[in-house]
């Protein structure tokens, strides 16, 4: 992966990239920020998990199909069992794929999971268990968003 985006072009759905960052940065913002303004953490915690499963529809259900043309989901089959299911437009519609509009969604996906993880750590780190708590849930999110668009990427 480039660590920057592809120069010249513009991103074709800004509107789509605009709300793939927004909820991201706005769970972050709020779980980072909070603190200062609320000594509540029911209230922490609802707003901050409320935002990261909003990110996490979006991503899953919206941008993903729009912005990389990949879109994933889990059934339980008659058996009980998981069914991982993908779907990922052919390969002269993936040609087609704004890059820039790829790059974004790619990088945003594994850099919000990296600041979970320090977050989390952080948490860890200064023996807040219930903090812990609330990066793990959002940290959860975005992994099962990263493991399912990568499974449908490589075709799995």
């Amino acid at each position: 992966m480039d660590l920057n985006p592809p120069a010249g072009e513009n991103y074709a759905h800004p509107n789509i990239c605009f709300f793939h960052v927004l909820f991201k940065a706005a769970a972050l913002a709020f779980y980072i920020l909070s603190a200062l303004f609320f000594d509540s953490f029911v209230i922490i915690f609802v707003v901050t998990v409320l935002l990261a499963a909003l990110d996490f529809w979006l991503v899953k259900n919206v941008s993903g199909r729009i912005l990389v043309g990949l879109r994933w989901w889990n059934e339980i089959n008659e058996e009980g069992e998981s069914v991982w299911k993908f779907e990922c437009l052919d390969q002269e519609s993936l040609a087609r794929i704004n890059k820039k509009d790829s790059w974004l969604f790619w990088w945003t996906l594994y850099l919000t999971a990296v600041l979970w993880l320090f977050l989390g750590i952080f948490s860890l780190i200064r023996f807040q268990a219930d903090y812990l708590l609330v990066v793990g849930v959002c940290l959860t999110l975005s992994i099962a968003n990263i493991v399912g668009f990568t499974k449908c990427r490589k075709g799995m």
